[in-house]
């Protein structure tokens, strides 16, 4: 995601520059799936820190578009399978 590499930011509609809480949220998610040895992750779609192919625009119209969220993108990045709760709930509907 762009907003890991400095290129892009997560702003609130009051216009504070979030973007810093957004990343240290996602490494310290990574921290604890690590030290749970997580494999899967299941995580809230559409937001910016947690869609998994959807994300808000940011226009705060409610319009999504292609992408993923910053803790989407970091768990990613270190192999990690990031589901949205949508997923989790098509693929597992009924075994649990």
């Amino acid at each position: 995601m762009a907003s890991l590499d400095g290129k892009a930011k997560v702003v609130e509609k009051s216009g504070n520059d979030v973007t810093e809480l957004y990343i240290t949220g996602a490494y310290a998610t990574l921290s604890k799936s690590k030290e749970v040895k997580a494999t899967v992750v299941v995580l809230k779609e559409y937001s910016p820190s947690c869609g998994s192919s959807m994300i808000y625009n940011g226009k705060f119209i409610g319009e999504k578009v292609a992408g993923n969220g910053i803790t989407t993108a970091l768990l990613r990045r270190n192999g990690l399978q990031v589901l949205s709760e949508e997923q989790f709930a098509d693929n597992f509907d009924g075994i649990i």
